[in-house]
């Protein structure tokens, strides 16, 4: 991952401790907050103080034209300059700038109540990686969340999420959050936008870090102006990380449906027509079948090419399981296995064109000859798939050591 550091510069009003006189940072991404930004400052830093916490509150300023950053080095806040636009670059700039051990984030808008930070400060302390705030749990103000993301996005998503990384999280997007800076920063997020607030979770899952949450409540935010969120377009962003994320939902478990009912129909349409009440299936079911069959061997190849490529970029943990495979499953047995099929799939069209031609090549019985025909270019197909794969796969495999 190309690191924000790099590209971050960072200005405050007095200098800062050193980092092992810092117990919590708490990181504001700001766009524009100037009539709420004082208030989540003062109250960031008064929750600190009564706790008795020595610590730090930065904003990461990601494209301020309203001056928050002179608000913010007025009380004694660090501005961290992040020129990369979106919210996901905002907080990655302020947690890779940050100097304490554990981070808090949360919105500048004041939404959420920056002085509650007692209960993520004691779980963290308890050990927890990632300290989610659940909005559901800790109440929802009258016009706080609209109607669409309460009640059919977050719900949605957030199920999803739990589906797909078997999180116990029950508020996957909630903005408030602590987490010990160390190990989020070794997840290597990457994401740029509002999807940043799904990778942390969705990679803290997958790499076993240890996770709770704790009720948060969400107020109506101080500002007069919309808020920088875009409901649908936002949502797909989330939910097509979510996907790309989770291989295994997006390719393995459809493509092994799509394989096992294509064999198992058109294995039975092979010996002859299948009538079921009182509809009769016949040859074009089994045409349907082996485009299903052929699809579904196809999303079982990318499930494979994603996960050896997503775990050779560090983007997800390896499959022991999948990559134990790789010992047994060599080139030459791919190709073995993919020139058995692609040769069984010629020998089946050369006796469906023998018979053709034993008839003078006229007229055929299509039922009849399909019954070869079809399973006779699946395997063909299938075959030269195979075949490409296994080269395919061997190019990762060198990539991989």
């Amino acid at each position: 991952m190309t690191s924000l550091a790099s590209s971050t510069a960072v200005s405050g009003a007095h200098p800062a401790p050193a980092p092992s006189a810092l117990t919590l940072s708490v990181v504001l991404p700001c766009l524009n907050e100037a009539e709420t930004l004082e208030t989540c400052i003062r109250k960031a830093q008064s929750a600190m103080l009564r706790l008795g916490i020595t610590g730090e509150v930065i904003v990461a300023d990601n494209g301020i034209t309203d001056g928050s950053q002179d608000i913010a080095r007025r009380l004694g806040a660090r501005v961290v300059d992040v020129p990369i636009r979106g919210y996901g670059a905002a907080l990655q700039g302020g947690i890779e700038a940050a100097r304490g051990e554990f981070v808090i984030m949360a919105d500048a808008d004041d939404s959420y109540d920056l002085a509650g930070l007692e209960p993520f400060v004691a779980k963290l302390r308890e050990g927890y990686d990632l300290v989610m705030g659940n909005r559901f749990a800790g109440g929802i103000a009258p016009g706080a969340m609209p109607p669409l993301h309460r009640y059919l996005g977050n719900p949605v998503l957030t199920a999803v999420g739990r589906l797909f990384f078997r999180s116990p999280i029950r508020d996957f997007h909630c903005g408030m959050r602590g987490f010990r800076r160390d190990s989020i920063l070794a997840l290597e997020l990457r994401t740029t936008g509002m999807e940043f607030a799904s990778e942390m979770v969705a990679k803290a899952a997958l790499r076993g870090l240890r996770v709770t949450e704790v009720p948060t409540p969400l107020a109506r935010d101080g500002r007069s102006r919309p808020p920088h969120l875009r409901s649908w377009r936002d949502g797909w962003r989330h939910l097509r990380f979510l996907l790309l994320y989770s291989p295994r939902y997006l390719f393995l478990l459809p493509g092994a449906l799509l394989v096992i009912i294509g064999v198992v129909v058109g294995g039975a349409l092979m010996i002859g027509p299948v009538t079921i009440g009182g509809v009769r299936f016949d040859v074009n079911t089994m045409l349907f079948c082996s485009a299903a069959t052929i699809l579904g061997s196809q999303l079982l190849l990318f499930w494979t090419f994603a996960e050896i490529f997503a775990t050779g970029e560090g983007l997800m943990p390896p499959d022991p399981k999948l990559f134990a495979a790789f010992k047994y499953i060599t080139l030459e047995i791919g190709l073995a296995i993919g020139g058995a099929m692609f040769l069984a799939g010629l020998v089946g069209g050369l006796a469906a064109v023998a018979n053709w031609g034993s008839r003078g090549f006229g007229d055929l019985d299509a039922s009849r000859t399909l019954r070869l025909v079809i399973p006779s270019v699946t395997l063909m197909i299938l075959g030269a798939q195979g075949i490409m794969s296994s080269f395919f796969l061997s190019v990762l495999g060198l990539r991989r050591r």
